[in-house]
C-alpha cells in the first residue's frame, strides 16, 4: 500500500469521526476513535510510538513522540486546536526527516470543517 492510498483511507476515517463527533473534544479522545477506525480498516500502525533521535553519535532514546504512525510509512500528528501554529507544521516535517518517512499528515480536529483541518506535510515525496 502507498502512502497516498495510507492517506486516503485515513482522511475518510477523519472526516468520519469529525462528522460524528465534532470539533471540541480533547486530542485524545479522536486519536482512540482514529485507532478504532484504523483497526476496523485492517491497517497496522503503532501508537505514542517513542522515536530516538541522534546527535553527534549520541543516541537520545526518546527525541520525540510520534502519535501515530501507519503501516509504518505515514506519521499522524493529531490536534484539536482553534488555530495551528506555523511550527506544527514544522515539527511534523522534522518527524519525517527523522524516520526517514515521506509523508506525514497534520490533523486538526479543532476545526469547525475537518477539510480544513488536514496537512499534508512531505519530505521528498
Amino acid at each position: 500500500m502507498t502512502e497516498n492510498e495510507i492517506a486516503k483511507i485515513v482522511v475518510d476515517c477523519c472526516f468520519k469521526i469529525h462528522t460524528t463527533l465534532g470539533p471540541g473534544l480533547f486530542e485524545s479522545v479522536y486519536e482512540k476513535a482514529l485507532i478504532y477506525e484504523l483497526e476496523k480498516r485492517g491497517l497496522n500502525f503503532e501508537q505514542q510510538k517513542g522515536i530516538p533521535v541522534y546527535y553527534d553519535n549520541v543516541k537520545m532514546e526518546m527525541g520525540f513522540r510520534a502519535d501515530i504512525i501507519v503501516e509504518n510509512k505515514v506519521i499522524l500528528e493529531l490536534k484539536s486546536q482553534e488555530v495551528l501554529a506555523p511550527v506544527h507544521s514544522k515539527q511534523l516535517l522534522t518527524y519525517l526527516r527523522v524516520t526517514g518517512l515521506k509523508l506525514g499528515l497534520l490533523i486538526n480536529f479543532g476545526e469547525a470543517l475537518i477539510k480544513n483541518g488536514i496537512h499534508r506535510i512531505v519530505n521528498n515525496l
